[in-house]
């Protein structure tokens, strides 16, 4: 809990401090750049660090994980230049792309099926809780001391979850083939590097019919079939055939991108509704969008009871339901209604995918062992990145479509947009989400009735 607070609360904490940051250091144009280099450093990290936890341990992997997070905070911390700042926050990318799935493969190997729903909902628990603690903080540490401290403060909160895994993680001796295939780490971290680059900057840095877009995303394609070729002749291959070879598997990858769409979509769009077309302040906007966050843990904690009575994939389609549900609640959203209207749909949704994101990792989780557990996780975690990049994209081009034309004529951002035409682009944005809320129920029919799961976890204390 103490490493997934590290990057939760850094995942939101700077969102407060851009203004202080950008008048220091300039580069106003550059500064969404520190959002997206963080995203694509930890997507494209995450399913390599998840083979390295099986051939070498999940001890060893969040260790390098927790200090190449707490060095790019502290270069962060230092920076002197917006490019500069934009750089090192790569660094804390890549430490935060270790971090995360190894929380979750560590609550794999420590608990048992019955029990990981329950403490999948305490680690869900921190997100939430980060939504609310981490712009206050932000804005107190910009009010009262420097916005440098949102970086610095990571050095302690590192220092504690570092400790406190050290002395009290003890996992089982690797044997066997240890090798390490660079070939195709190399080539998924190149592939999936040029494809998320592709999807955040097509339509906002280049145009999407441009040379620059054809050469990231038909790059990024060009490299992953070369994966596929080199991953079937290697002794321990970063993503093994057999991961998207089993229906359960695939099933949570699908409907875990399904989850990073709806995320991305609502948490970009539903607060500049509040604020631009329903007149609240951005702290009433930022409450709303908060019953999404606390939806999530109250249902992920209590999935347990549901699986174990119903299955997973019956539990993930309740899921699916609430989260159709709430996106199709908020298509009656207009210039007339509440921001209660806004939070409601936000909770419907929070309910949905905490049925659907931790019973499908647990799903997953449970019908391999210990030695393939890091890379079910690493790969559920990078698809739930590649949805949000994605999300990015398609919601971004639907908005523009929209409303581009006002902004341009303006000059301006979304205040310069009439609140009826912000009102029609997000609504444009909540009915792609309903066909995502849509597709996901269809994913996770993919998934088995009936999930064998594996025998019991190595012995990790």
């Amino acid at each position: 809990m103490l490493g997934t607070g590290l990057v939760a609360i850094d995942s939101t904490i700077l969102a407060t401090a851009v203004p202080a940051l950008v008048a220091d250091l300039g580069g106003f144009s550059q500064f969404p750049w520190l959002f997206s280099i963080y995203l694509l450093a930890s997507a494209v990290v995450t399913p390599v660090c998840g083979k390295l936890a099986d051939l070498v341990g999940r001890r060893t992997v969040v260790l390098a994980g927790i200090g190449v997070f707490v060095l790019g905070s502290v270069l962060c911390g230092l920076a002197w230049s917006m490019p500069a700042l934009i750089a090192f926050r790569a660094v804390q990318g890549l430490g935060a792309g270790a971090v995360q799935p190894m929380t979750m493969t560590i609550v794999g190997d420590l608990y048992s099926v019955a029990e990981r729903a329950k403490v999948q909902g305490y680690v869900a628990s921190v997100w939430a809780a980060s939504s609310v603690v981490g712009p206050t903080l932000g804005g107190l540490f910009v009010d009262l001391l420097d916005w440098r401290w949102i970086f610095f403060v990571n050095v302690p909160l590192g220092a504690l979850a570092a400790w406190m895994l050290a002395r009290n993680l003890r996992e089982p001796a690797r044997t066997g083939d240890r090798r390490i295939d660079w070939a195709g780490a190399a080539l998924l971290t190149a592939g999936a590097s040029l494809l998320i680059l592709g999807l955040l900057s097509g339509g906002v840095q280049w145009e999407w019919v441009s040379a620059p877009s054809l050469l990231s995303l038909g790059g990024g394609v060009a490299a992953l079939l070369a994966l596929w070729r080199v991953e079937r002749r290697a002794a321990e291959p970063i993503l093994p055939g057999w991961a998207f070879t089993r229906r359960v598997l695939n099933g949570t990858y699908l409907s875990n991108v399904g989850v990073g769409v709806l995320l991305i979509g609502l948490t970009s769009y539903l607060p500049v509704f509040s604020q631009e077309v329903l007149g609240t302040s951005a702290l009433v906007a930022g409450f709303a969008l908060a019953a999404l966050t606390l939806g999530w843990p109250i249902a992920a904690a209590n999935a347990a009871r549901l699986y174990l009575r119903v299955g997973f994939r019956d539990t993930g389609l309740v899921g699916s339901v609430l989260a159709l549900a709430g996106t199709a609640s908020m298509l009656v959203l207009d210039v007339d209604s509440s921001v209660w209207q806004v939070a409601a749909g936000c909770f419907g949704v929070g309910l949905g995918l905490g049925l659907i994101a931790a019973p499908t990792l647990i799903a997953a989780q449970s019908t391999v062992g210990w030695e393939q557990r890091g890379v079910v996780t690493g790969v559920t975690t990078f698809a739930r990145s590649m949805g949000s990049a994605l999300g990015l994209a398609v919601f971004g081009a639907v908005v523009n479509a929209r409303v581009g034309t006002a902004v341009g004529g303006h000059g301006g951002g979304a205040s310069d947009v009439p609140p009826e035409l912000l009102a029609a682009g997000v609504h444009d944005v909540l009915l792609v989400s309903t066909g995502v809320a849509l597709a996901m129920l269809v994913a996770l029919l993919v998934l088995p009735r009936r999930i064998d799961t594996a025998g019991p976890p190595a012995q990790v204390q």
